[in-house]
């Protein structure tokens, strides 16, 4: 489910920048066709690569132009704040009517009337996620009204939940796959780097260039050219944060442009082995140059 999200987020969302990539880190976590989830401003500072300000300035303009919905009265493992794609749910809910009983017909394109699902609360509990206030019906949890800071409140666990200290933080891990951020990782201190060869495109990266067009333009064989291209092109430099990789990968990708047919490749892969048709990088510059000056048999006048 979080993929229709995230398609939905590519295709019609209006958000542009920072905002953007926090809509897409919340919609990848989407468990079902609600379009609820939960997240923490730390986990999301270390998703986009962005500062706490920055993530918080993104969060308030989603909330303006209606394309996520804080829901105060939940609350996520660790305390942490419950959104809801109010926008993205009311286009699945439409896709799923329109569907039902013929599953080719055309859904139309979402626009602002289109009607937002009713929440389904006791849904939510099983992707961790339970009225601030606590339930009546599940008297073993209690969720504190108090301030998350008040060290006298204690947060039991719940069912099916997992181990839930005490006191939440903004720092803690929200599950197995998330590191947690420490004075390592935090936005104080150094983000953690990588090598080219070990950095691997992310699924939002793989969409981008779908999205872009890219892969229409180089194919599946060319993109996976490019990408060795660029690793081999990459190789030497100095460990960078996967921000700084995912942008200068975007960046070369877009420059990238297939091959001319019979003609010598001058972008080939550093080295001295020989390039596409048998030929060294040498020979292939020299045969570029040849063609250049109208001489395929390669003897100038004299």
């Amino acid at each position: 489910m979080s993929k229709d999200a995230r398609e939905w987020v590519w295709e019609h969302s209006s958000s542009r920048g920072t905002a953007r990539l926090v809509l897409l880190s919340i919609a990848d976590r989407v468990p079902d066709e609600q379009c609820v989830a939960w997240a923490s401003i730390a986990s999301l500072m270390q998703r986009t690569n962005a500062s706490r300000n920055a993530v918080r300035g993104a969060l308030t303009t989603l909330a303006d132009c209606g394309e996520l919905q804080t829901l105060d009265a939940f609350v996520g493992p660790q305390r942490s704040t419950v959104y809801r794609l109010p926008r993205t749910a009311a286009q699945l809910a439409k896709a799923a009517a329109a569907t039902k009983d013929d599953p080719e017909a055309t859904v139309e394109p979402p626009t602002a009337s289109d009607p937002v699902p009713e929440l389904d609360g006791k849904r939510l509990r099983r992707h961790g996620i339970w009225p601030r206030d606590g339930s009546e019906s599940d008297p073993r949890r209690q969720n504190p009204t108090g301030p998350e800071s008040d060290p006298s409140r204690q947060d039991p666990t719940p069912r099916r939940v997992g181990y839930r200290p005490p006191e939440g933080s903004e720092t803690d891990p929200q599950n197995r796959s998330e590191p947690k951020v420490n004075r390592r990782y935090s936005s104080s201190g150094p983000a953690p780097v990588t090598s080219a060869t070990e950095w691997q495109a992310d699924p939002d990266t793989h969409a981008w260039a779908r999205q872009q067009g890219h892969l229409d333009r180089l194919g599946e064989q060319g993109l996976a050219t490019a990408d060795a291209k660029w690793r081999a092109h990459r190789a030497g430099f100095q460990p960078r944060t996967a921000g700084a990789w995912a942008a200068d990968w975007r960046s070369w990708i877009t420059r990238e442009h297939n091959p001319t047919p019979n003609r010598p490749n001058l972008y080939a892969m550093p080295g001295n082995g020989p390039a596409s048709g048998g030929m060294t990088r040498t020979q292939a510059h020299t045969a570029a140059l040849r063609a250049a000056l109208d001489e395929p048999n390669g003897v100038a006048p004299r």
